[in-house]
């Protein structure tokens, strides 16, 4: 039935346009967790420093998220990966530094890996025995930036905002010096030696140092450096001299500098100024000479203990020093002497004039003329000699000496060589080396022997006296000395009782029974016998007087 009902009857399907699609609520979470993680990543990627790579030797103690970059002490970035070169010779650290210090790297800025160090200069890097090493860092003066870098093998040992100076020393050798080695002005710590190096010739070394402020101030281009290393230890014509600056400049080796007092005052030096390193105190505080004069000497003596750079004195005060010892043959007379070169330098001579003379002293100083004129008279009128003397006799050393000699024979100095030539004297340490051998010769022939027996005998007599005056001695204490000391008692005695007999005498005289008078025969009787034994005494020691060192015998009657 129901298949007979008109289709057209049956309600008709519309179409209806499908509007359009509305968001859900659902989704408006996850959009707002994308937009906030999308703005932390800008946020991120923005705030974030570049990404370093450094190349280092050997990258001991550095990990990957832990080793840290620090500047002043500031972390500025860590570590975070670390592998080996491709050609596995070095190490590639890359580090992400922070934004904050992004500025700072640049082309010449330097790293280095900061472990402990314990040096004879000091020690470093002690605290990284707790934290762990960690890469130090010093900022370039480039604006150039850079993200490749080569780490440094040492440690600089000045970083940057260090106040002072560098300055160059140009020596023949290092020495003991090394980098870190102290410098020292007037015994205070001014300063070290930060690098070392051949000179470009290959001739000197070049020593780069760095003097702290204030003491840079006190560098000028008259300043003079010596090696203070070690123990400065000379002997010489003067004596024996020792000098040295500190213990850690004797273990570990040192500078020193000063400016002499001769020198110009001049403003302070500028940085990367070069100066000359001389060996020691002595040749860089020596004072250089404009006017010299050079002389030989020619002695028919031994030259033993005079050597190159021994001083010269006339009249007793420094006039110049020897500069050659050697030897010279005389082919006419086929002789062998000593010959001997000396420098004088006029300006000492001068200085030693008071202000009345200066003008004669500097007439002396400039005029060559003048100068022989003057040595030509104290030659031929004052005798003034060459003579060799000793300036120490627990070393040896010799020095010449120029003095006036009356009752030398007269001579002239030829004034035409190129070296003019002074007269000599026999020098005195010869006569004295002469008269000590005479006597050690003498010595010798005494019969030390014979006499050593004889003395042997002289001793071997005098003990035996010593012997005998020993036992006379004790025999006197035996037997001398209690009889006379029995008889002293005795007088002792008998006075005593005298003197109570006296005291007494009035009561006991005119008693009833007169007592006293038997009392007083009985005193006078002990003193006649006190008396009788000392005059027995007396005439004993006038017959016998040995018996006061010898003692009585039985012999004695």
């Amino acid at each position: 039935m129901a298949e007979n009902i008109d289709r057209d009857d049956l309600p008709q399907a519309t179409v209806v346009r499908k509007k359009g699609t509305r968001i859900s609520v659902v989704w408006i979470i996850p959009i707002l967790a994308a937009v906030v993680a999308a703005g932390i990543a800008i946020q991120r990627i923005m705030s974030e420093g570049p990404t370093i790579n450094i190349v280092f030797k050997a990258a001991e103690g550095l990990e990957a998220g832990k080793t840290f970059i620090k500047y002043k002490d500031v972390n500025i970035g860590q570590v975070t990966a670390v592998k080996l070169s491709a050609d596995h010779s070095k190490v590639e650290v890359t580090a992400k530094i922070d934004k904050s210090a992004a500025a700072l790297m640049v082309e010449d800025a330097k790293f280095w890996v900061v472990e402990p160090r314990v040096t004879l200069s000091g020690v470093s890097g002690l605290g990284t025995l707790l934290s762990g090493n960690y890469i130090g860092f010093e900022v370039g003066a480039s604006k150039k930036e850079q993200r490749k870098f080569t780490g440094l093998d040492v440690p600089p040992i000045i970083t940057g905002g260090q106040a002072g100076r560098q300055f160059v020393l140009k020596a023949n050798s290092l020495g003991s010096l090394g980098i870190g080695s102290p410098i020292y002005y007037h015994r205070l710590l001014a300063g070290q030696v930060v690098a070392y190096g051949l000179a470009a010739d290959g001739k000197e070394i070049e020593i780069k140092i760095f003097v702290n402020a204030p003491y840079d101030k006190y560098v000028n281009p008259g300043t003079r450096f010596w090696n203070a290393s070690g123990i400065d230890a000379s002997i010489g014509a003067g004596g024996v001299e020792v000098r040295t600056q500190s213990l850690i400049a004797v273990l570990a080796g040192g500078l020193a500098f000063e400016t002499p007092s001769f020198a110009v005052k001049a403003e302070p030096a500028a940085a990367n100024a070069v100066f000359t390193l001389y060996t020691n105190q002595a040749a860089a505080l020596k004072q250089a000479e404009s006017i010299s004069a050079r002389y030989v000497l020619y002695f028919n003596e031994s030259l033993r203990g005079l050597s190159v750079g021994a001083p010269v004195t006339l009249l007793g005060l420094p006039a110049g020093e020897v500069t050659d010892v050697g030897f010279a043959i005389d082919p006419a007379m086929m002789n062998l002497r000593g010959r001997v070169e000396i420098v004088s330098y006029p300006e000492r001579l001068v200085a030693r004039l008071n202000a009345n003379q200066a003008a004669v002293g500097k007439s002396f100083e400039r005029s060559v003329q003048e100068r022989h004129a003057i040595l030509q008279r104290l030659v031929e009128q004052k005798g003034l000699r060459a003579q060799l003397r000793s300036g120490n006799l627990l070393t040896g050393q010799l020095f010449v000496a120029l003095d006036y000699f009356p009752n030398a024979p007269k001579t002239k100095v030829d004034w035409s060589r190129d070296v003019p030539e002074l007269p000599v004297v026999q020098s005195t340490v010869s006569d004295i080396e002469a008269k000590i051998t005479a006597i050690v010769a003498k010595l010798d022939k005494l019969p030390l022997e014979e006499i050593s027996a004889d003395l042997t005998k002289v001793l071997v007599t005098t003990d035996q006296t010593l012997k005998d005056a020993s036992k006379a001695i004790n025999r006197l204490d035996s037997d001398v000395t209690p009889g006379l000391k029995t008889t002293v008692d005795e007088i002792r005695r008998a006075i005593a009782s005298a003197d109570a007999v006296l005291k007494n005498a009035d009561a006991t005289l005119v008693g009833k029974d007169a007592p006293a008078q038997q009392e007083l025969r009985d005193a006078l009787q002990e003193i006649a016998r006190a008396a009788r034994s000392l005059r027995i005494l007396t005439d004993f020691l006038e017959q016998h007087p040995e018996a006061l060192l010898r003692g009585k015998t039985e012999e004695n009657p």
